[in-house]
């Protein structure tokens, strides 16, 4: 006859009464250009020094081409590439991966996931930065209180070439 043993931990562990939780969706939308290339996007995390408090998503084109590897054209991701990008090795687990195609992307973050680890309660800013070749740049940014407490909030930008609709909603 097997055994069971049990083990009481009571009072060893904590964890946080909440989990909260970062969802956003981005759109890329359909451009009717003649040379059309997929745009590197940075997904980011600003407190309010305005400096990253965390990296959630960059997107770019990972394989090697005619033009050099992908990470050649990170630095046009200005703001991001100022702010976070150049002191990264990509590519970043978690964080980095290819680039998307026209049409909705979802991303979701909890507050156990390594991109929100440590974030403290405040007040932050999601910024999100596209770029394409022979294409625009584009920045959009939606405020936020971290974590929310009782009620989920949202928010929401409109993007007017490389990006479209950018919809955020933090839950606690």
């Amino acid at each position: 006859m097997p055994t069971t043993l049990t083990i009481a931990l009571s009072g060893l562990l904590t964890m946080p009464a909440y989990a909260a939780q970062l969802d956003i969706s981005v759109e890329i939308p359909q451009l009717n250009v003649a040379e059309y290339h997929r745009p590197y996007v940075a997904i980011y995390l600003e407190g309010a020094d305005q400096k990253v408090a965390a990296n959630l998503s960059v997107w770019y084109q990972q394989r090697d081409g005619a033009e050099g590897h992908g990470t050649k054209w990170l630095p046009d991701l200005r703001q991001w590439w100022r702010k976070s990008g150049r002191t990264l090795k990509v590519p970043v687990d978690g964080v980095t991966g290819p680039t998307k195609p026209v049409g909705k992307h979802a991303l979701s973050f909890t507050d156990g996931q390594r991109q929100l680890a440590g974030l403290a309660p405040g007040e932050y800013t999601l910024v999100v930065e596209a770029v394409r070749e022979v294409g625009g740049r584009e920045l959009l940014k939606i405020p936020f209180t971290w974590p929310a407490t009782k009620t989920p909030q949202s928010g929401k930008a409109q993007g007017n070439a490389e990006l479209g609709a950018v919809n955020l909603t933090v839950k606690p």
